[in-house]
């Protein structure tokens, strides 16, 4: 019969016989340890998201669509030479999952809430107002873009185009664009992403349909292009 959790985590008698020949840290190596645990506990802790402010219209995928968005975009990563970049723009959900399943992937964050000045040099403020506003660096730096544009206007995914176009090369990058159903011929025009079969959904139910947009055929993953909406394939 197997033992017990109890007695699998302390067994009497045993590490009283070892105890002499057992290896013991030193000092200085025990101290070094603790404080790479420690900084590896703050780090867990840096990527956690805050509370949804819904006056920044600020609402987070649920589990399902963080998770099928953050293994989407890591086999993105792994699939391009060296360490490719992802910008996050206005998705801090996707970030922080990322960050937790694949953190060797480098990823930003841009936010307009500066709470997320959390995560340090991975956020970037951004006001999607001054779609161009940002570090020169980060200018076609990212092969990967993900934007999420917080309204549903015209005019902010006009910006928010200037703003994926800043910040990937004109040529080789992938675009995951997530907005409104609404916005199906405006991000073909503006972007020329299409909808997939994949519908990502929010935590809090929100009453307009989500699509995810993509400049790539998934193919097999996120359900493909969705060759019923509507949309020229």
């Amino acid at each position: 019969m197997a033992s017990g959790p109890e007695e699998e985590r302390v067994r009497p008698g045993v590490e009283d016989e070892d105890d002499d020949e057992s290896p013991q840290l030193s000092a200085a190596a025990a101290l070094a340890l603790r404080e790479f645990l420690e900084q590896r506990v703050e780090g867990e802790k840096d990527v956690e998201l805050v509370a949804e402010d819904w006056r920044l219209s600020q609402f987070w995928y649920d589990d399902r669509t963080a998770r099928a968005l953050a293994a989407e975009v890591a086999r993105l990563a792994s699939g391009l030479p060296g360490a490719a970049a992802v910008a996050c723009v206005a998705c801090p959900t996707l970030y922080a999952y990322l960050k937790k399943g694949s953190p060797g992937v480098p990823a930003r964050l841009l936010e307009h809430d500066e709470r997320f000045g959390r995560y340090g040099a991975d956020f970037t403020f951004y006001d999607y107002n001054r779609p161009e506003e940002l570090p020169p660096g980060m200018r076609h730096a990212y092969r990967i873009v993900v934007a999420d544009p917080p309204y549903l206007s015209q005019e902010c995914l006009e910006k928010v185009a200037k703003t994926v176009s800043f910040l990937a090369p004109p040529e080789g990058s992938f675009l995951l664009l997530l907005t409104g159903e609404v916005q199906t011929d405006r991000a073909l025009e503006l972007l020329d992403v299409r909808p997939c079969g994949f519908k990502p959904q929010h935590s809090n139910k929100l009453g307009n349909v989500f699509r995810l947009f993509t400049n790539y055929d998934p193919a097999d993953r996120l359900g493909g292009w969705d060759r019923s909406a509507g949309a020229s394939i």
